[in-house]
Parts: C-alpha cells; sequence; structure tokens
C-alpha cells in the first residue's frame, strides 16, 4: 500500500521543523489510511455489484460492450477521446486551446463512458487524462458568464448538475481509477480527478483552487477535499487560491504519486499492458515509476506552523489581522504576498469560502456536492451579488483585472448574505439528485 514519500531538504537552511514533520506525517498517515479503506471497500462493492449485475451481463453481447459511447454529435465526441488497452480504458479531455476546460456535453460523456465501463466486465480499470499543457483548468466560465449574460440560467444549472454528477461517479467508481494530473489542474479539473483512487502529479503539474479571484466560491467538491488536508492548509488554498507544484501535492495528500514528466510514457504503457481489476496492482505499478518529492525552499509546507496559527482563526477579517501582525513583526514575504492575495479577492466569495470548507470537515462528500450546488446556483443569480460575472469579466473577457466588487470591503458582506448563499434559490428549486442509495461514497 502507500508508504509516506520521502521529504528531501535542499539545503540545511531549509530543515522542517518537528511541527512541521509531526504535522506531514500525521496528515500523509491518515491520508494512507483512508486509502487502505477505499482499496478494500472499492473491492468488496465492486464483487457485491458484478455479483447483483451477472445474469443481465451474461445476456450482453461484446459488442453491447463496447469500447465506445457513440454519441450523435461528432463534435461533442472529439471532446472527450477513449483509448483502449487490455483491460483498461483511457478518457482523455480534449480541448488543449483552452486548457480542456470542461463544458455540460463533456460532463454528459464522461457520465456516459463511465458507466458503460464500470458495467463492463472486460475493463478493469479507468485512466483519465488531458491533451496539451494541462489536465483540466476547470469548468468552460467564459461560457458558463456569456450564458448568464444571455438569461439562460437553466442550462447553466444543468452544466453544474451535470458536472457535479460525474465528481460523485468518481467518487463512488467501483473500479481502481487514475488521473493523471500533468499540467494545469485547478477548479473543477481537481473536482473530477481527487475524489478517485490514485492522483498521479508530475513536475509539470499546477494544483490550485483559484474561485474566489472571480467572485466565486471553491466548488467540485473542494470543500470537501481542501477540509481534509494537513492543519489549515485547505483554508489558505481555498481563500487565496495560491499554487501547489507536483512534489508539494503528494506531501500534503493531494496527489498520491509523483513521477517526473518524462516517464508518463512508461507508466501509460505499463499501466495499458496490465490485465487487472484488483486496486492494489495497479497501486504497485504505479509506486515503480514514483520519484523522491524535494521541497522547494519556497515551499508553503516550511511555513505550515505559521500558517495553522493565521488560517485557524474563526473569521477572515481575523485571519488578516492575524497574517498583519506576523508581517510587521517578521517581514516575511509569504505573509505579505498572502495578505496581497487576500485583498485581491472578491470579499463575499472570502467568507463564503471559508464557511463552505469548515463545514465541508464534517460532511460527506455528498453532502459537500448538494450544498456546493445550492451556493454555485446563488453565485450565478445575481440576487445576492453579482461578483461572479464581475470576476470572469475582468480577469478573462475584458482582462483589465480590476474588478469592481459588490459588496467591496469585508465589513459591508453582512451575515445574512453569507446564510443567503447557503440557502437553495428558491422555495420550489429542487437540490442536486445524487444517488446515494444506490452508490455510496467511500470513506
Amino acid at each position: 500500500m502507500l508508504s509516506p514519500p520521502q521529504i528531501v531538504q535542499n539545503s540545511p537552511n531549509c530543515l522542517i521543523s518537528t511541527l512541521l514533520l509531526n504535522e506531514a506525517v500525521e496528515g500523509i498517515t491518515a491520508m494512507v489510511n483512508r486509502q487502505k479503506k477505499m482499496v478494500q471497500s472499492l473491492k468488496v462493492a465492486l464483487f457485491t455489484r458484478r455479483s447483483l449485475q451477472t445474469i443481465r451481463l451474461l445476456t450482453q453481447t461484446r459488442n453491447q460492450c463496447s469500447l465506445l459511447d457513440h454519441s450523435s454529435d461528432h463534435d461533442h465526441e472529439q471532446e472527450v477521446l477513449v483509448e483502449g488497452r487490455a483491460w483498461s480504458r483511457t478518457a482523455i479531455l480534449n480541448r488543449p486551446s483552452i486548457l480542456n476546460a470542461l463544458n455540460t456535453n463533456m460532463g454528459a460523456r464522461l457520465h456516459e463512458l463511465y458507466n458503460s465501463w464500470e458495467e463492463n466486465p472486460d475493463v478493469g480499470f479507468v485512466v483519465l487524462k488531458g491533451s496539451g499543457r494541462a489536465f483540466c483548468a476547470g469548468g468552460d466560465i467564459v461560457s458558463l458568464y456569456h450564458m448568464i449574460n444571455e438569461g439562460e440560467i437553466e442550462h447553466c444549472k444543468k452544466f453544474f448538475s451535470t458536472l457535479y454528477a460525474f465528481i460523485y461517479m468518481v467518487g463512488t467508481y467501483l473500479k481502481p481509477h487514475v488521473a493523471i494530473l500533468n499540467g494545469i489542474t485547478m477548479g473543477g479539473g481537481t473536482g473530477i480527478s481527487i475524489p478517485g483512487t490514485f492522483r498521479v502529479a508530475t513536475d509539470k503539474t499546477v494544483f490550485a483552487t483559484p474561485e474566489t479571484l472571480i467572485g466565486f466560491h471553491p466548488d467540485a467538491g473542494a470543500s470537501f477535499h481542501l477540509s481534509h488536508l494537513p492543519g489549515r492548509m485547505g483554508e489558505y488554498l481555498g481563500l487565496t487560491g495560491e499554487k501547489l507544484k507536483g512534489e508539494e501535492m503528494v506531501a500534503c495528500g493531494v496527489a498520491t504519486h509523483y513521477s517526473h514528466s518524462s516517464r508518463l510514457p512508461l507508466i501509460e504503457e505499463h499501466l495499458g499492458n496490465l490485465v487487472t481489476d484488483d486496486a492494489s496492482i495497479v497501486e504497485s505499478s504505479l509506486n515503480k515509476f514514483g520519484d523522491r518529492v524535494h521541497l522547494d525552499k519556497t515551499s508553503v509546507l516550511h511555513r505550515i506552523e505559521i500558517l495553522d496559527k493565521c488560517f485557524s482563526h474563526d473569521t477572515v477579517e481575523e485571519i488578516i489581522d492575524s497574517l498583519e501582525i506576523e508581517s510587521s513583526k517578521t517581514k516575511d514575504p509569504w505573509c505579505i504576498s498572502t495578505l496581497k492575495r487576500l485583498k485581491e479577492a472578491s470579499p463575499l466569495s472570502l467568507k463564503v469560502s471559508l464557511k463552505s470548507i469548515r463545514e465541508g470537515r464534517y460532511q460527506t462528500l455528498d453532502q459537500c456536492l448538494i450544498r456546493e450546488y445550492r451556493m454555485s446556483l446563488q453565485g450565478i443569480s445575481k440576487q445576492i451579488s453579482s461578483d461572479f460575472c464581475e470576476g470572469v469579466r475582468a480577469r478573462l473577457v475584458d482582462k483589465d483585472l480590476s474588478p469592481k466588487w459588490n459588496p467591496p470591503t469585508l465589513a459591508q458582506v453582512s451575515e445574512d448574505m453569507v446564510n443567503q448563499y447557503f440557502s437553495p434559490l428558491s422555495e420550489t428549486e429542487p437540490d442536486l439528485d445524487l444517488p446515494t442509495q444506490l452508490r455510496e461514497a467511500f470513506p
């Protein structure tokens, strides 16, 4: 099974403190224990599901278990390509010109493919990767921005419900799942990969949940996985939108494996030759190509003590005050840059995101997705604020990088506004419908 990665210091001047080591080891050990339970649960669930489906599967022909589920729209098919090898199937996100940003059709096609592969006895495990220089930069928020402005709110709802449903499928999948996170992995890209069994980071991986910088909140299950990172790392990443490198992702548990990108062809070839549905065999294969983790001296993991101290406070205002005190005392560049990021973000998004991550710490994946769906509909409705559209406009449409947040300050963000963000859009608005009775998320 997984063993804690070796962390190597670059120089004697960047030794990790005892507190850092203890906290990192505790966090990774917890991750390993969860991984063991997941693998065990996966085997039992797979056996049970297969037993129930045996009669139906025996009546199906091999053609009905074909490699591809053909859509009537060729263009939509091209957005998610498929490769088949031995006992595995690989889904390839294929919108490289926009960093494989997800749209509704991609979510629906992925859901359809994964469902067919889960029921296919000739498919032992599934691999997910991206084409070009990104795994997935998240949802196609520019298209979402235009849909909102054109009044196509129902299409927007479909976008979120489709992608969130697929994320839940990944988190409850009955076969081993390997996400190869080579390149940009942000927002929704983290959502469709982290709930799966294995995540392979590389030297080219860049992880982030930058939603507060566009007036939104970390969604796509982010409030679940961020809240389960060591210490207050989740609050830090969720509020600031700061990036992690591949080595840091493994060190804090976001990724399960780290390999240099030059080794990916060997990994994919080896996986392609496997004839197995056993998660432990897939894991052993990934371990063979793993590289040692070297944390750069500037890594935030070297500042875990001060990070926990500042981001453990109850409110965003107290977090900022704590950082300002530390900054004035130490002149630490990390404190200064963190303050700058927080002051660039939407004040409403900061308060909403902090509450969301804190709630996620005590909720299951499905509960987080259902809550985030409510929050996402509130975010696009403009009933509370138009910060999402303003943030996308400023960063990705007009690119003036000067969003006009409303409310403009933390002091003007009321508790009622934050609480409304967590409420249904209306009394008649249905919640996200997930098949929780049929598919129970792994612990």
